[in-house]
């Protein structure tokens, strides 16, 4: 004789079973085609070589105007500050400072600023002040070959620079108060790396915006980077189209 509520229940288990079994291969495929549509969120890297795009593709005379017009006063370096050949650049400043201490003996007395050139990061621009060094070389071939192989993209020296056939060779841009064949060996000290310092009368923060091209170098604070990049968009485009540099004016409010 069949035992009849026995084979219901059989029957039910097997049915919930099934759509246990159904569930679970489901949900995973189901899970799997949401992350493969749903776009990750872009990391700090990502967002910083954005970043760094937008100013390499700015004039430097532009930045200049926008970053004024929204921090109140000048992020320029003078006229004096030139560089070794062409170029044009951005990056993240690596600060170092060299202090006057004429005649020491110290072999390590610049040890300090060898290992922030090794400490540097790719996309980095390489922001030094040579203490009343404009007769002084603050970098030189072995320092800048050394940036160009991790990845530097430039370098700013508020003092003079040596070795620029070398520079020039590996196509290394410096910008620095000219060419000058003396060292800091024995006239200088580290003072300090990655620490606020005054380059050609500029602030400049670690970890700072630089650019430079031909009209000369600025310094962008970081955390306005973003609201200058955007003031300082190229108006060409818009006056090729419009073929009005009132109505170029009106629009991004500088000229």
């Amino acid at each position: 004789m069949i035992d009849t509520p026995r084979m219901k229940r059989y029957f039910l288990a097997g049915i919930a079973l099934s759509m246990a079994l159904a569930v679970c291969l489901v949900i995973p495929r189901v899970a799997s085609q949401v992350s493969a549509q749903t776009p990750s969120a872009p990391g700090p890297a990502a967002s910083s070589e954005s970043l760094l795009d937008g100013f390499r593709h700015v004039e430097v005379a532009s930045v200049s105007d926008a970053a004024e017009q929204i921090l109140g006063h000048k992020v320029y370096m003078s006229h004096r500050m030139q560089s070794i050949f062409p170029a044009k650049f951005a990056g993240y400043a690596v600060t170092v400072l060299l202090k006057k201490d004429e005649g020491n003996k110290d072999p390590n007395a610049l040890a300090g600023m060898m290992a922030a050139i090794d400490g540097g990061a790719k996309d980095s621009v390489y922001v030094m002040t040579v203490e009343g060094g404009a007769d002084i070389a603050g970098m030189g071939g072995l320092m800048g070959t050394t940036m160009y192989s991790r990845g530097y993209v430039g370098a700013v020296v508020d003092g003079g620079v040596r070795d620029v056939a070398q520079l020039r060779r590996i196509g290394f841009p410096v910008y620095a108060l000219g060419p000058v064949p003396s060292t800091s060996v024995g006239h200088y000290k580290f003072g300090g790396a990655n620490i606020p310092l005054q380059c050609d009368g500029v602030q400049v923060e670690p970890g700072d915006i630089v650019t430079a091209d031909a009209d000369g170098v600025v310094v962008v604070p970081r955390a306005k980077a973003g609201e200058i990049l955007s003031l300082a968009q190229s108006m060409y485009p818009f006056i090729e189209k419009f073929h009005s540099l009132q109505e170029a004016v009106r629009k991004f409010g500088r000229i």
